[in-house]
């Protein structure tokens, strides 16, 4: 069990660092705006008091530090996928990492983003309710290849 959390927290903040960089080239190379991890974490403080859904999560009260926990949600949340990938692959898949297991998680986990964190901050289903929705799930979808590579080259870095 040990080896298995310490996959997850290696691979996963690996996965989510990869993530990461991944958003800064976009905004350096394109101008494309960066995540808001403010109202992110606000989301996530709000989600701990039991509010799930929001109209506008800018309009919901501000959390102290709401920033700091939206980058540890952000982060939490990559070590859980990466230990969805570890419980759901063979066991043998930490020693010998193969590219399809990685891609298919990293790709299975927009959904996570269009039917619970985008309705519950207030943007709708996959970005419904914002005006340039098909960026948005396009840009999602594209972030989560890369995510899923970076599952894949963690693992590759931590076997």
């Amino acid at each position: 069990m040990t080896e298995f959390l310490y996959r997850s927290l290696l691979i996963g903040i690996g996965a989510t660092a990869i993530f990461d960089l991944w958003g800064l080239f976009l905004k350096h190379a394109f101008g494309l705006p960066g995540a808001n991890w403010g109202l992110v974490g606000r989301w996530f403080g709000h989600l701990a008091g039991g509010t799930v859904y929001h109209d506008d999560i800018a309009t919901a009260r501000p959390l102290a530090y709401e920033r700091a926990l939206g980058w540890i949600g952000h982060y939490a949340v990559g070590v859980l996928f990466a230990a969805i990938l570890l419980a759901v692959t063979s066991s043998d898949w930490p020693q010998r990492p193969t590219l399809m297991p990685a891609l298919v998680v990293g790709l299975v986990t927009v959904g996570a983003g269009w039917f619970l964190l985008q309705p519950g901050m207030g943007a709708g289903v996959a970005a419904s309710k914002r005006p340039n929705a098909n960026q948005i799930r396009a840009l999602n979808i594209a972030g989560h290849v890369v995510f899923g590579l970076g599952l894949y080259a963690s693992a590759l870095l931590v076997r």
